[in-house]
């Protein structure tokens, strides 16, 4: 069976659980503490971060993106009938994801509203343009899942706890965005795709006292007029 090594809230391996999830995949998973990363994962990871994936032939696999190209070349896609082209548009929008993972990491971490609201800047043209893009949905590119979908996904289900247990709206102004995100959320592949206690750790680490957030721990219905715009309290 196919093994994943993973960070419990590493948005990086949601990606790759997630399409395993919904190619329905059998694999298991061991979550390791980067913080303390054991010799034995060190020792097979050529660049030490997670994820990587054991195929069943015992050959480790790394870098999200190259193990999501493996998955596509092993199991049947997502959405099927996919010409080259689209399948390399997709790519780039896959890419346009992954590369806000961090983006949406070092907001969430920001420690001061200064910083939030400059981290938040930068992840929000991320969100303009999926807005732009998206058309009447309920997902990316119309009735069907795709891979773009569940590459998104780790930045839709991480704004919706975020907005769920604070006052603060990534998508705020983005009303196509946030759509995308009920319908994407709708599926389950998220809560499928991350460890039973992956919410308690994910507010543990970016809601904690050392956060702007974890100062924002407001009910839902105590919104003001700067949450509105998704700046925050």
């Amino acid at each position: 069976m196919i093994k994943v090594v993973s960070f419990k809230i590493c948005p990086f391996v949601q990606r790759v659980t997630a399409l395993l999830e919904a190619k329905q995949i059998p694999y298991e998973i061991e979550f390791i503490q980067l913080s303390d990363k054991p010799q034995w994962f060190l020792d097979i990871s050529p660049n030490g971060q997670v994820p990587i994936l054991i195929t069943e032939s015992g050959m480790v696999l790394f870098e999200s993106d190259a193990i999501v190209e493996y998955l596509d070349e092993i199991a049947p896609p997502v959405e099927a009938d996919v010409s080259p082209e689209q399948r390399a548009i997709d790519r780039a929008w896959g890419y346009q994801a992954a590369k806000h993972y961090l983006v949406q990491c070092g907001a969430m971490r920001s420690a001061d509203k200064e910083t939030w609201v400059q981290r938040t800047a930068n992840l929000a043209k991320a969100f303009a343009k999926a807005e732009k893009a998206l058309g009447n949905g309920p997902y990316f590119k119309g009735a069907a899942i795709s891979n773009v979908d569940i590459a998104w996904l780790p930045l839709l289900h991480r704004a919706h706890i975020i907005r769920e247990h604070t006052c603060c709206d990534f998508l705020a102004r983005y009303l196509k965005v946030k759509a995308w995100q009920s319908a994407m959320m709708a599926t389950g592949l998220a809560s499928k795709s991350v460890s039973n206690d992956f919410e308690a750790a994910f507010t543990g680490f970016y809601l904690s006292e050392k956060t702007f957030l974890g100062g924002c721990k407001n009910s839902p219905n105590s919104l003001d007029s700067d949450c509105s715009v998704g700046t925050c309290c």
